[in-house]
């Protein structure tokens, strides 16, 4: 199985010419790298100017909707995005969460209508730095998959990929301590072993994000058994992005 390496763009950069600069240059520095799959998440208005420079890189969109058309003023359909050569979507990330609201059953429902149109759902889950201090780590991604994987069947499952990002540690600069990210990714796993069964918990990809780096992306990787990596603020320096895909290409499946 290969790495999965997300670069979420957020809402940056601000203009399409950079857009353009920035997916070129993450595409020119990927010809020789192997066994990484790279998707790159950039803000929906630059989509389309990407669309037709895609090759070794696949398009995700940052977030969708959970109907396919109607009147939703500001909206964008998993069917849109899969129009403008999307792949993935990344549903429930925090800050949706936290700025916007979405509760475990809305991001459920975009998952159910992400996989109807065969948009691959990269599931966003993690605790904040308070639930954390209160030692509720546990029952916060628990109930987080709880509540955003109903009536998702075990062929359905298969089809996304799991994203622990402790809030604390997103774009702070702290990353989580590799050995305590390791734990969580084992968590996560048993409880899909409970949920669904082993061999489908073995086969599914857990990423970590999290003031992802150079310096630290293997680590996650080799030491933690992630099957890859959500990149944030470090996916907008092109240098830096492939150093990533480069430390992660060398690790052994």
């Amino acid at each position: 199985m290969k790495s999965l390496i997300v670069a979420n763009w957020k809402m940056n950069p601000q203009s399409s010419a950079e857009a353009k600069r920035l997916f070129n240059s993450a595409k020119r520095g990927i010809k020789k790298i192997r066994n990484v799959e790279v998707v790159i998440c950039p803000p929906f208005t630059y989509l389309s100017s990407v669309q037709y420079q895609v090759s070794s890189i696949k398009l995700g969109g940052q977030n969708c909707f959970w109907k396919e058309a109607g009147p939703f003023t500001g909206e964008v359909s998993p069917k849109q995005l899969l129009n403008l050569g999307c792949k993935y979507a990344i549903l429930g990330h925090s800050e949706r969460r936290r700025y916007f609201g979405e509760t475990d059953e809305i991001i459920n429902r975009k998952i159910k209508a992400a996989i109807s149109v065969k948009l691959n759902p990269i599931f966003c889950i993690g605790e904040t730095k308070e639930e954390r201090e209160k030692g509720q780590t546990q029952s916060i991604l628990k109930s987080q998959i709880e509540k955003g994987l109903p009536k998702i069947s075990k062929k359905e499952i298969k089809k996304i990929t799991i994203a622990y990002e402790p809030v604390w540690a997103i774009g702070t600069g702290k990353p989580c301590n590799v050995e305590e990210a390791q734990k969580m990714g084992l968590l996560i796993r048993k409880m899909i072993v409970k949920k669904y069964s082993r061999g489908i918990a073995e086969n599914l990809r857990i990423i970590y994000g999290g003031s992802v780096n150079s310096k630290n992306a293997t680590d996650y990787v080799r030491e933690a058994n992630f099957q890859g990596l959500l990149v944030g603020g470090a996916s907008l320096n092109p240098r830096e992005f492939i150093k990533i895909l480069r430390s992660v290409s060398r690790v052994k499946s």
